[in-house]
């Protein structure tokens, strides 16, 4: 019971510590939307789209559609990853210039492989890293082109809107941002003198002539989490960079159950921890104080200090997660459910270490990336 107490103060100290962070981690002032004044006709010809697809027919032609609607010029391009299905069929009748692809050498992820060789093809000033699940609004490439002309960015990204139609995806989806935006403040991430780097591979704008000064793809080409890592060889060589959230790039990919999901977060969820047992011990200590020990310390000592604890606990639960649940429109009752949002992502991250410790770095669209510790 004393260690339990422990944890419970050691949680606490934690969540506060969030709310009182200068940087704001978990702010949604960091963001790009279409304006009201936004031409969808202007031309956006110093522009390429590259978009790597692997099996993506069922989302591809919406996602080219949300593209022809952003004004007039652009180069499209989809890499056709050797799918099985019909993507490069329904990528050409939406006329977009099809690359076949051919087998990653070794060392190198699918995702990147695709990317290099459309970067071949890349003309233009300004290349678009585009998912091919990601439909985007009228006019938000346009605010992208805007915003990295006006301020000298080489690099502006997107935090694509994830689906959120069913149960599943409205408890995961948001915690994923708020996660995601606690790891990698897009405050610091945003400012020229810190370390922190990140950008979100859904929907990345860059300077094609900076892409090409740090090595283009083949700096990181077996990176798991490849649009972090391009923000951070941006970054280091001088480049100013943003992240942001957006309503205008969203993901038409829906998760109907857990298992996409886990798959999705289990993926990276170690690579992030940079395959650390400390780390992931750190990690485990974190989560279970602030997400069980702390809110509910008070089931093991009911006095009247621990009870107050636990409501102040509970309010900065509140306090930090509503901001990404009121940018989404989702009500803040999804709040009482961090204690279990907080466990599965944690179950999804052990998941992700046992795998790499069986010889599986990642898994990911029928490819498989094997450890460092496989023979």
């Amino acid at each position: 019971m004393e260690l339990v107490l422990y944890l419970s103060f050691f949680g606490a100290i934690c969540w506060w510590s969030l709310i009182l962070l200068p940087w704001r981690p978990w702010s949604t002032r960091e963001k790009i939307e279409t304006q009201q004044t936004t031409a969808v006709n202007e031309s956006v010809r110093d522009i390429t789209v590259l978009i790597p697809a692997r099996n993506e027919g069922p989302y591809i032609k919406q996602t080219l559609s949300g593209i022809k609607s952003q004004g007039s010029g652009m180069t499209i391009i989809v890499i056709d990853d050797q799918s099985a299905d019909d993507t490069a069929e329904r990528a050409r009748q939406c006329e977009a210039m099809v690359i076949s692809g051919v087998a990653p050498p070794a060392g190198w992820s699918g995702k990147l492989w695709a990317l290099e060789q459309g970067l071949r093809e890349v003309k233009t000033p300004y290349t678009l890293l585009l998912d091919a699940d990601i439909e985007l609004a009228p006019g938000i490439v346009t605010e992208l082109h805007r915003k990295a002309r006006q301020e000298k960015l080489s690099l502006v990204s997107l935090m694509a809107e994830p689906p959120m139609l069913n149960f599943i995806e409205r408890l995961l989806m948001p915690a994923f941002i708020f996660f995601f935006k606690l790891l990698y403040p897009f405050a610091l991430a945003n400012k020229p003198a810190s370390r922190v780097a990140a950008a979100a591979g859904g929907c990345i704008l860059v300077e094609t002539a900076a892409l090409r000064s740090v090595g283009a793809f083949s700096n990181l080409h077996n990176a798991l989490i490849d649009d972090c890592t391009l923000a951070a060889h941006i970054k280091h060589a001088g480049l100013r960079t943003y992240l942001g959230l957006s309503h205008a790039a969203r993901s038409h990919r829906g998760y109907n159950e857990l298992k996409p999901i886990w798959e999705m977060v289990a993926r990276t969820a170690y690579t992030q921890l940079r395959y650390s047992l400390t780390l992931l011990i750190i990690c485990t200590l974190i989560m279970t104080a602030m997400f069980w020990a702390a809110p509910f310390a008070f089931l093991f000592s009911p006095v009247q200090e621990i009870f107050i604890m636990c409501l102040l606990v509970w309010a900065a639960m509140f306090f930090t997660y509503l901001p990404t649940l009121s940018y989404y429109q989702r009500s803040p009752f999804w709040c009482f459910g961090l204690p279990i949002i907080g466990t599965l992502y944690l179950a999804m991250t052990w998941t992700s270490a046992l795998r790499y410790w069986r010889g599986e770095r990642a898994s990911w669209k029928d490819r498989r990336y094997e450890s460092k510790t496989t023979n």
